[in-house]
């Protein structure tokens, strides 16, 4: 299964898309069960999250693929030991952080005397705190919009994701809708947002 990781990282078939829409007790449950397309759609799932925390840390993109590659099997290893699944993002955001600075370390004991070193051992609890708040607003903010209706979702994504931005013209032609109702349909996809983000404590 640890292999199923990179193949996650890289591509996921639109059925495992799916998937990592269930919630993280179905998810979990049928991984445990031994289900390869579950475990594929958990990585799915998460993936950004992973990423996201060795990239606020500096790491470079190779160093962020180990760190993903490590949290994935500890993952696979202690996902039977998780006595609640509520607890799993934040789970995996602690995992995540501490494989962060443990590397961090192993770096800076093969640079003599690097005068960095010091600095980040003692800058390092507020660091992590920060980084580790700011992963957890991040995940809440993508579990919001995986929780919007698709066509919500995709009209977001389009308004504040793509790059280049695009024309309202392309946008209503893309959702088979009139111009004139994206500000509409924008304004109530937005509600519901935000009210999914009340719901969660996101500030």
């Amino acid at each position: 299964m640890a292999s199923l990781s990179r193949n996650a990282a890289r591509k996921t078939p639109a059925h495992d898309d799916a998937r990592a829409a269930w919630p993280d007790a179905r998810l979990v449950r049928e991984c445990i069960g031994g289900s390869e397309e579950a475990w594929r759609a958990l990585i799915f799932k998460y993936k950004n999250l992973i990423f996201s925390i060795p990239v606020k840390y500096g790491f470079s993109t190779e160093d962020s693929r180990d760190i993903f590659q490590a949290v994935c099997l500890e993952l696979l290893s202690e996902l039977p030991k998780l006595r609640k699944v509520k607890a799993l993002p934040k789970w995996i955001m602690q995992v995540t952080a501490h494989k962060c600075f443990h590397r961090k370390r192993q770096q800076q004991r093969t640079e003599v005397l690097d005068p960095a070193a010091k600095e980040f051992e003692q800058s390092t609890p507020a660091r992590a705190e920060g980084i580790l708040r700011e992963a957890e607003d991040e995940q809440s903010l993508r579990q919001a919009m995986a929780e919007l209706p698709p066509r919500c979702r995709e009209l977001v994504h389009m308004l504040f994701y793509d790059e280049p931005v695009r024309p309202y013209q392309e946008i209503a032609a893309t959702l088979g809708i009139a111009v004139g109702s994206i500000g509409f349909i924008r304004q109530r996809c937005l509600g519901r947002l935000r009210k999914r983000l009340l719901e969660t404590g996101f500030a």
